[in-house]
């Protein structure tokens, strides 16, 4: 039966086949028997590969060490589509019964994650490029659209390089069109990295390739940076291509001299000590060779603090592209470096030239899912959302104590602010040692004189000896040793997300437990509350009667003194 539709004259129309015509633009067309079997092998197969009643059925796994993941996989079903997976599966080792492989042994060159890996093995099995789980592409900034940010590029290219490892040209294909929609819109840093997983599938992505070279010879990006994130022969290609359009000469800002270099090699050694050396030379500073740029860039975070703690670098300077040491700090994603810059005077409310805040920087590289999640006791927070916390934390922050205080006059407060900060970070140590540890470092102390660590690691909190630092001394002096810790403590107040919490009965939810172990465990919660409300009431009285007591003594002390002294007088 013809299903197409045509015109018709008037005759027709007036004979009554306007009615037939009506019928048949209605009627729907009856499905294709072939295409209805296909879809509904593809729903089968994606069923046995999504749904966890299947894994019993499993014959291999995918495993993901970086996040202690893994994924069951069916071996006959890879192997018919994929001619990587029929070639690692027909070896000897591989058809042991439940074998597993690693990711990172199968996808060497670039890490795939797992939502990655499973939107390329759930399209194995299917055939359909299903949609993304919510949050996979949405970075933390509420203002970024998520089309172009850091963590949807970072998916995009999982795929892309996990797709052409495992020789599915056609999502490849897929996602380089993806890619070089956005190319445009993309930030020039991030350019970077996909141009080097372009390169990395080789002719599978030559468009892609060629479009990010293009974009990358026309940037203001430095020979440092291309030195460090790629491949030499490219480097060669977007310099050369430079120096053929005239955009720039071996005289231009963008190279380093060779005394530069050679600060720059002792730092990729590690060797401050060297480069003190050669700052003696003065042939060169810190400044002129962006010296503190490169060490947050791409050294070690305790040898970016030791060349930062010389003095002699300016923490906000702006590199050749507009970049300060701070903006910097934020893409290399280290709270410790973060930590160090802020302490030294770095400026959170600097922008960079497209109008972007180390704040934002840091968000655009962070997935939502990542930074609003809950952290588990005992388990380290993701270095991400301690870099957004952190720089949070410094654009609200007044400074902590301001030059004109006299100490004398504010001893009593600060010393209650010491012993605070004292008291929070040993709490923090018991209920979460991980990222107590990571601010105990950033703030380059080994305990809290209230509560030292390593007494609370190895004895009983009961028995543990308490070393109050002075703090009970009347009247308390703030000397310099309780200033310099009080700054130092100062810098762990990113515990606050956790210690501060408004519900800390949210503890109580963390693991697998049944409905009714967690209501009991609030409930005990809450019981605790009210007999630490009650001991601390109990010693606060006990405390205001000790020293009512001692105070009391002294003065008869000093009462009978006089008088003996009187008496004495009196006989001579």
């Amino acid at each position: 039966m013809d299903y197409r539709i045509g015109f018709s004259d008037s005759n027709e129309i007036s004979n009554g086949s306007c009615t037939s015509c009506i019928e048949t633009l209605s009627t729907p067309k009856p499905p294709n028997p072939e295409i209805s079997a296909l879809r509904q092998l593809s729903k089968s197969l994606e069923s046995i590969f999504e749904s966890p009643d299947f894994d019993y059925f499993a014959d291999a796994k995918i495993t993901i060490s970086a996040s202690n993941r893994e994924v069951p996989v069916h071996r006959c079903i890879l192997s018919a589509r994929s001619s990587f997976f029929k070639a690692m599966f027909s070896g000897s080792a591989a058809k042991e019964k439940d074998a597993k492989f690693e990711l990172k042994q199968l996808a060497k060159d670039y890490d795939v994650g797992f939502d990655s890996l499973v939107a390329v093995l759930a399209y194995l099995y299917s055939g359909k490029v299903r949609p993304l789980p919510d949050g996979v592409c949405v970075c933390a900034d509420e203002d970024c659209s998520h089309v172009a940010c850091r963590v949807a590029v970072d998916f995009m290219l999982e795929v892309l390089y996990a797709s052409f490892t495992f020789q599915v040209p056609e999502l490849v294909a897929l996602y380089q069109r993806h890619l070089l929609d956005i190319l445009d819109i993309v930030a020039i840093d991030d350019i970077l990295v996909v141009l080097s997983v372009a390169n990395m599938c080789d002719k599978a992505c030559e468009r892609l390739f060629a479009r990010c070279i293009k974009i990358i010879v026309e940037s203001d990006v430095d020979i440092v940076t291309l030195d460090k994130a790629l491949p030499q022969h490219i480097v060669k290609q977007i310099t050369d291509s430079r120096l053929e359009y005239g955009l720039e000469t071996p005289e231009s800002p963008g190279y380093a001299d060779k005394h530069k270099k050679r600060i720059h090699r002792a730092l990729d050694s590690d060797d401050v000590e060297l480069v003190r050396m050669l700052l003696n030379e003065a042939h060169t500073n810190l400044d002129d060779a962006h010296a503190l740029h490169y060490a947050v860039a791409y050294c070690d975070a305790k040898t970016a603090t030791e060349l930062l703690n010389l003095g002699i670098a300016d923490v906000n300077l702006r590199n050749s592209r507009g970049y300060t040491v701070l903006h910097v700090a934020a893409m290399r994603k280290e709270p410790k470096i973060i930590v160090s810059l802020l302490t030294k005077g770095a400026r959170p409310s600097d922008l960079t030239s497209d109008g972007r805040k180390a704040l934002q920087i840091s968000k655009r590289l962070t997935r939502a899912s990542d930074y609003h999640s809950s952290t588990e006791e005992g388990k380290a927070s993701p270095k991400e959302r301690l870099c957004i916390e952190i720089l949070e934390q410094a654009e609200r922050r007044d400074p902590l104590l301001g030059e004109a205080i006299s100490l004398v006059v504010a001893g009593d407060d600060l010393r209650m602010k010491l012993l605070y900060l004292e008291n929070r970070v040993g709490l923090a140590k018991l209920l979460f040692p991980v990222e107590a540890k990571v601010m105990m470092d950033i703030a380059q102390v080994d305990g809290t004189n209230e509560f030292p660590l390593n007494d609370i690691m190895a004895k009983n909190l009961a028995g543990a000896q308490r070393t109050t630092g002075g703090f009970n001394e009347a009247p308390f002096r703030m000397q310099e040793e309780h200033l310099n810790r009080t700054r130092a403590l100062s810098r762990t107040e990113v515990l606050n997300r956790i210690m501060d919490a408004d519900d800390l009965s949210q503890l109580a939810n963390l693991g697998n437990d049944t409905p009714e172990e967690r209501l009991q465990k609030r409930k005990r919660y809450m019981e605790l509350q009210v007999v630490l409300g009650k001991a601390f009431t109990e010693d606060k009285q006990e405390f205001d009667r000790s020293t009512i007591s001692s105070s009391s003594s002294k003065s008869i002390g000093a009462v009978r003194s006089n008088c003996k002294l009187l008496g004495r007088g009196g006989k001579t």
